[in-house]
C-alpha cells in the first residue's frame, strides 16, 4: 500500500525544507526508550522526542505495549501535542488503536492527543513488495 513509503517521502520533504524530522519503526521506538532509561538518559531523550519538528513512528502496533510503553508513549505524545508534527503509521486501523494501546484511561488519553488535530489517511491495496503479476 505504500504507508511506509508515504511517511518517509513526508519526512524526505519536512528534511529538505528545513525542518528536525526523526523516523523509527515502533519496536525500535520502544527500544530506544528502554535504552535510554537503561543509561540514565530517559529524560533527555523525552526532551529530545519533544523537539524535533517532525516525529515519524512506523509500523505503529506490530508488537504489544507493555505497561511501561503505554506511560513513555503518552508522554511522548503529550509533550508533543499541538505543539509538533508525528507521522504515525500502521497497519492497525486507527479504530482498533484504544483497543490495541490496552489500559483505557492510557489508551483514551493517547488516542485523544492523536486524533483531536490528525488528518487520517487509509490506504487501501496490497503490499507494494509483492512483484506485479505478468499478464
Amino acid at each position: 500500500m505504500g504507508k511506509s513509503y508515504l511517511a518517509c517521502a513526508f519526512g524526505q520533504w519536512a528534511c529538505r525544507q528545513g525542518y528536525t524530522t526523526a523516523y523509527y519503526r515502533w519496536p525500535r521506538f520502544l527500544g530506544e526508550v528502554l535504552a535510554a532509561k537503561g543509561q540514565g538518559d530517559y529524560l533527555k531523550h523525552l526532551r529530545y522526542l519533544a523537539k524535533v519538528q517532525l516525529l515519524i513512528i512506523d509500523d505503529f502496533g506490530i508488537n504489544a505495549m507493555t505497561e511501561s510503553d503505554r506511560k513513555d508513549f503518552l508522554e511522548v505524545v503529550e509533550d508533543r501535542y499541538m505543539a509538533r508534527s508525528t507521522i504515525i503509521a500502521s497497519q492497525l486501523p486507527c479504530s482498533v488503536w484504544h483497543e490495541f494501546i490496552g489500559e483505557a484511561t492510557v489508551a483514551d488519553a493517547i488516542c485523544d492527543r492523536l486524533f483531536h488535530v490528525a488528518y487520517k489517511l487509509e490506504l487501501k491495496g496490497g503490499s507494494m513488495r509483492k512483484n506485479p503479476s505478468k499478464e
